[in-house]
């Protein structure tokens, strides 16, 4: 129960906001803010209680829901979900601070963003694939009303867009999950949803698999974004308010990249080691194409909104490395990507607020007149491109370690991003903090005050943590990477191993039994 109260916090939160009249602004700021610190704090509460040993899912909660199509309202949480779980709770606190400026509609925002939170935490804790997909929904709605009321000029046709993409992915993952409820159906005789019981129960040939494998795969995708379902991407975050954007970065592009961990690997094994060329290859090109799209553009936010693009797709090459490292590495790059591009999306908002334009050309010799702003972008941007010592490093390197023990070619093509993203990161830095101070609009600039450093600070924090030390995260991934590993390991589909058109998979206590049996028949 602790964990549904947890999810649904938030949703509580917007419902009394809905309750307080408009014109008591400080009092609906300070409601939202205090459910979305305590919904943060509880969070915190999971993980210090979470057994990093175990695979199993911890905290369940398993009640029916609609009896007759065999739907349960099952949640839980593992390592695989946890950080993005304390994460979500952690960038709605940072964005209902930074959102402090807003003045338009101010409890309709408020109630959109604590709304929205619920919607993010469910996906992550849904071991229902009905569930799920409610989920997924219900987060679409109050992201679209956040980009469509309070986003740039162009609002409207970032928010249609968003919607559209993101519908289309959604509409053809419902389609496989009838599918997938048929068919446990007819191979076992119990109609259910639960996804537990189909990882463990589905069993299906290669053909079937790989269509349902594609379903999933485009939902996901699109939300990631990958390399060509991207296109949405820029749009929604230049329009998008700055606290939008990081939620954006921050969280909704983790449902994409948590999705394959959830359901892609774990439910189509044999589907994803045949398709992994396909993957890797989208994965390499985004990569590439998001940091060489990064080097030509003259807007901040379109600089970073394409550089998630190609960090983005060092997640998905570490996912589908199938290897402890590469995997390893995927989760924890998904943490670092949240921390150093929504910390990113918050400095670019601080400077627009101040100046009301995002263009490069715009600015020059900030550093000399916001020193304390200079240096937090610094410190960003170095752990965006993956400086030793800083969170970027250790994602990075953890997957091209992992994919250079499948492809060194793939792995190689994969660091000229990083080469790349060094390259767009450093010169758009030298452009806007160390050139002449020229425009007399930069001038006078004001630099960070004390709640704009709140948002900030405690990123530059998570920054350092993660790189100097990453243990605690690794640990809690541990035991859910390798549990996933015994099903998608290469090893189980090479040519030549005893297997139909889907996958024979071996358990260690078959292992052992067998070797039981052969140590008895030599005595």
């Amino acid at each position: 129960m602790f964990l549904t109260f947890l999810t649904f916090l938030p949703l509580v939160g917007a419902i009394i906001l809905a309750f307080i009249p408009r014109i008591e602004e400080g009092a609906i700021k300070q409601t939202a803010l205090a459910f979305a610190v305590a919904d943060f704090l509880l969070s915190l509460l999971l993980w210090t209680n979470f057994d990093s040993s175990t695979h199993q899912m911890q905290f369940e909660y398993n009640v029916p829901w609609i009896t007759a199509w065999g739907i349960n309202y099952h949640v839980g949480i593992d390592g695989i979900s946890l950080l993005l779980y304390v994460m979500t709770t952690f960038l709605t606190m940072i964005s209902i601070i930074a959102s402090w400026g807003i003045t338009k509609h101010i409890r309709e925002y408020m109630m959109a963003f604590l709304a929205l939170s619920t919607g993010m935490l469910g996906v992550f804790i849904s071991l229902d694939m009905f569930l799920f997909y409610f989920f997924w929904e219900f987060q679409l709605v109050p992201m679209y009303i956040i980009i469509g009321v309070w986003g740039g000029p162009r609002r409207i046709y970032a928010a249609v867009k968003f919607f559209l993409y993101t519908a289309v992915g959604s509409l053809l993952m419902l389609v496989a999950i009838i599918w997938i409820y048929l068919a446990i159906k007819e191979q076992t005789g119990i109609g259910t949803t639960d996804l537990m019981f189909i990882t463990e129960h589905l069993d299906i040939p290669l053909t079937p698999q790989k269509w349902l494998f594609m379903a999933f795969f485009l939902a996901f995708a699109i939300k990631v974004p990958m390399f060509p379902f991207h296109t949405w991407l820029p749009d929604a975050h230049v329009e998008a308010p700055t606290a939008g954007s990081v939620i954006l970065a921050g969280v909704l592009l983790k449902m994409g990249t948590y999705g394959f961990f959830r359901f892609n690997l774990p439910l189509f094994p044999h589907a994803s080691y045949e398709l992994l060329p396909m993957i890797a290859g989208l994965s390499i090109i985004g990569i590439i194409y998001g940091a060489l799209v990064s080097l030509v553009q003259e807007d901040l936010k379109k600089l970073v909104a394409y550089s998630s693009v190609s960090h983005l797709g060092f997640v998905m090459l570490g996912i589908f490395a199938f290897n402890h490292y590469g995997m390893q590495g995927a989760l924890l790059q998904n943490i670092n990507h949240g921390i150093s591009t929504g910390a990113l999306f918050l400095l670019v908002g601080i400077i627009y607020d101040r100046r009301h334009t995002r263009l490069i050309s715009e600015f020059g010799g900030l550093a000399k007149v916001m020193p304390k702003y200079t240096i937090c972008f610094m410190i960003i941007a170095l752990s965006s491109i993956g400086l030793p010592g800083t969170n970027g490093f250790v994602g990075e390197f953890l997957i091209l370690l992992g994919v250079f023990e499948i492809n060194g070619l793939w792995a190689a093509a994969a660091t000229s991003g990083v080469i790349f993203a060094a390259c767009y990161i450093l010169w758009m830095f030298q452009r806007v903090m160390f050139q002449k101070l020229e425009n007399p609009k930069n001038k006078s600039l004001p630099d960070m005050n004390c709640r704009e450093l709140i948002t900030v600070v405690p990123l530059i924090v998570l920054v350092f943590w993660i790189g100097f030390y990453p243990k605690p995260f690794l640990k809690t991934f541990h035991a859910s990477v390798e549990h996933l590993l015994t099903r998608v390991h290469p090893d189980n589909f090479r040519p030549g191993k005893p297997h139909l058109e889907h996958a024979q998979l071996i358990k260690k206590e078959d292992i052992a039994r067998l070797n039981e049996q052969l140590n008895s028949g030599k005595h």
